[in-house]
């Protein structure tokens, strides 16, 4: 053997040496399979499956991943993406030690901790400041350790005095804020983050990505599942692609997002967005079906009375679309409560004519062992949709959700992005006088929120008035004629929602420099709101 053949050789072996010390998580042929039915079901599911049909249903083995190979490299963050029932989660839990595959192998050089969603592991009736040794010990981390960190916790989440209050407080974003800041810095070796930013505001979106890059310098890896393909590109060092159940790509961010993007069925032609939002004000009337007064809502907290909502007041006349924007805490959640009678003002008046129906959330109201054919029963009737109702517009409400026959499986076993689907569909397609949305969109795929969009813009000519509650400043930008800025419970900002959204995020430090520093409105400067636009465009 030659010395030139001696010396790739051992080339070769070096690099082998490099790249097995470099892997982190290494997955081969990796599979998950069950069969359907409440054969393995929790006693109460099977209990109301036996009083609905006497009988167990046909079972079917379900293959949610197959063939599944990739390594995850020392210090990158590795991004999943794809369509709602695509797999990620359940990667993310074979990963996490949660589930256990049932073909392949899976190796993790590590220990992994996961946030698999907003507030899990948080106990309501608890402060923030137990929930953190209690969502500490859960992801196995002793209580000395959680004691070196509590201060550091509680300055990260941003939340203040809410720290020391009940969770049953909390809005979604700030349980979203303090279940990243227990996970964030604990000093995971191996972090996955499934979905438990998207009720996240920009601020702390930013904040967390700035985060997630401090951690992979001195932990092993972070694994980010997401629907945000702007947020993935920004922040991910290589991006893979699931797709039912299998990897479709890994590579570059922006290649894969490009191919991803493809796939997606594109909406029909129609006119630009400003265009759109001419034609809708012209349709708007004199007719106001919604009218808040000094409207107030407050609590009593441990240090006091806090005021969550404080002296609101605005109209909405019938014909607009109206975008709600602030950051975790402002209001949104509890405004939204109020306008559909959830919660009463402590003070002030709130007038109403027509009839409302709310999604405050994916799979809101849904029960969780009954299928997801019942529960558009039970989710309408709560929206107080009579049932004769339900039956003409059902069979609309399968074809638009796009589930299939998943749709005939409990709802527990169902993605969070399922749920959110059907929770809209049942909405959307029941055309209410008045439709809420908060941020029930959040875990929608790509395809699912061009459908949603349309259907929003469908509604306009239809329904009164429809209200959004969104942290997808592009999603507010694309759908709503108006905007309403919340900041500590009061209105900051009523009007145009392209200024909204600017002033939003100048208060927020989240313009980017190309942006002129000044603008007076956004009529007057129309190349700094295209501009704005095409920032935020690959968001939606």
């Amino acid at each position: 053997m030659s010395i030139n053949e001696d010396s790739k050789m051992d080339d070769q072996e070096e690099n082998n040496k490099n790249n097995n010390e470099d892997t982190v998580v290494n997955a081969e042929d990796v599979g998950v399979s069950f069969y359907s039915g409440n054969h393995a079901d929790d006693f109460k599911s099977r209990i109301l499956q036996f009083f609905k049909e006497w009988r167990l249903p046909e079972r079917e083995l379900v293959t949610p991943l197959e063939n599944i190979s990739f390594k995850g490299r020392q210090g990158e963050i590795l991004g999943i993406i794809g369509s709602n029932g695509a797999g990620k989660t359940t990667l993310a839990k074979i990963i996490s030690g949660i589930l256990k595959e049932d073909e392949g192998s899976i190796e993790v050089d590590g220990n992994v901790t996961a946030l698999f969603s907003m507030g899990m592991g948080f106990n309501k009736e608890l402060p923030g400041r137990e929930n953190v040794y209690l969502n500490g010990m859960m992801l196995g981390i002793d209580k000395k350790e959680i004691e070196k960190y509590i201060d550091e916790i509680h300055e990260f989440s941003d939340l203040g005095e809410f720290f020391e209050q009940p969770m049953k407080y909390y809005s979604s974003g700030m349980r979203s804020r303090l279940g990243f800041s227990v996970a964030a810095n604990l000093n995971p070796e191996v972090l996955i983050i499934d979905e438990a930013l998207n009720a996240g505001d920009a601020k702390f979106s930013k904040k967390a990505s700035q985060k997630m890059n401090a951690l992979v310098k001195h932990a092993k890896m972070v694994i980010l599942v997401t629907h945000s393909l702007r947020y993935a590109q920004n922040n991910c060092d290589r991006l893979m692609w699931l797709d039912k159940g299998h990897v479709r790509e890994i590579g570059d961010p922006k290649e894969v997002i490009q191919h991803y993007r493809a796939t997606v069925p594109k909406q029909p032609p129609r006119a630009r967005r400003n265009l759109q939002i001419e034609k809708t004000e012209a349709k708007v009337t004199e007719n106001v079906v919604l009218r808040a007064k000094d409207v107030g809502v407050s609590y009593k907290l441990s240090t006091g009375k806090f005021w969550a909502l404080k002296d609101v007041s605005f109209e909405v006349r019938e014909g607009e679309v109206v975008g709600i924007i602030g950051h975790n805490g402002a209001g949104k959640s509890t405004l939204c409560k109020v306008l559909t009678k959830i919660l009463s003002p402590d003070t002030g008046e709130l007038d109403l004519y027509g009839e409302t129906s709310a999604l405050l959330g994916y799979g809101t109201g849904f029960n969780p062992h009954l299928s997801g054919e019942d529960n558009i029963y039970l989710n309408a009737l709560l929206l107080g949709i009579p049932k004769k109702r339900i039956d003409e517009y059902y069979d609309q409400i399968i074809e638009f959700s796009g589930l299939g026959k998943k749709v005939e499986k409990p709802v527990k076993d169902l993605s969070s992005g399922m749920k959110s689907r059907l929770g809209f569909s049942i909405a959307a397609v029941l055309q209410p006088d008045i439709f809420i949305i908060d941020e029930a969109l959040a875990t929608g795929d790509l395809a699912f929120k061009q459908k949603a969009s349309e259907r929003i813009q469908d509604m306009m000519s239809r329904a009164k008035v429809v209200i959004i509650v969104s942290h997808s400043l592009a999603f507010i930008e694309q759908i709503c004629t108006r905007g309403i800025w919340m900041d500590q419970g009061s209105v900051a900002f009523d009007g145009n929602v392209d200024e909204a959204v600017y002033k939003y995020r100048e208060a927020q430090g989240l313009l980017k420099k190309s942006v002129p520093e000044q603008r007076k409105g956004a009529a007057t400067d129309n190349n700094a709101v295209n501009r704005q636009q095409q920032e935020t465009q690959t968001e939606v």
